[in-house]
């Protein structure tokens, strides 16, 4: 089972950035599609930005689009999700995920992913 661990989250103001990373460790090969998701209180679990793990195609959701930018180091076995101009919105507890192949590649559904890590908080103020 692949094992993922997000780290980087944290307070800052309006305006600010963040880079997170998850270092992903386990079996690969059967990995198709790695996600970012945030989820706030109260609210849904979002898509935000998921790539190709063999290819590097990326999907960025139009609510984060010219903010963030996903990323990855194959070396390192690392994914990164660079958050820039943070808005109180974008609060909430980041998740990495890993999919499996399949099609349609929805890279923003959560039922999609099968493999989640623990999570890491943002909390971006006024």
């Amino acid at each position: 089972q692949v094992q993922l661990v997000e780290t980087g989250g944290g307070s800052v103001q309006a305006g600010g950035s963040l880079r997170l990373s998850c270092a992903v460790s386990g079996p690969t090969v059967n990995i198709y599609l790695m996600g970012w998701f945030r989820q706030a209180p109260g609210k849904e679990r979002e898509g935000v930005a998921a790539m190709q793990f063999r290819d590097g195609g990326t999907y960025i959701s139009a609510s984060v689009m010219g903010r963030f930018t996903i990323s990855q180091d194959k070396a390192k076995n690392t994914l990164y999700l660079q958050m820039n101009n943070l808005k109180p919105d974008d609060t909430g507890m980041y998740y990495c995920a890993a999919a499996p192949p399949m099609y349609p590649i929805l890279p923003f559904s959560p039922n999609r992913y099968g493999d989640w890590g623990q999570g890491t908080q943002v909390i971006v103020s006024s």
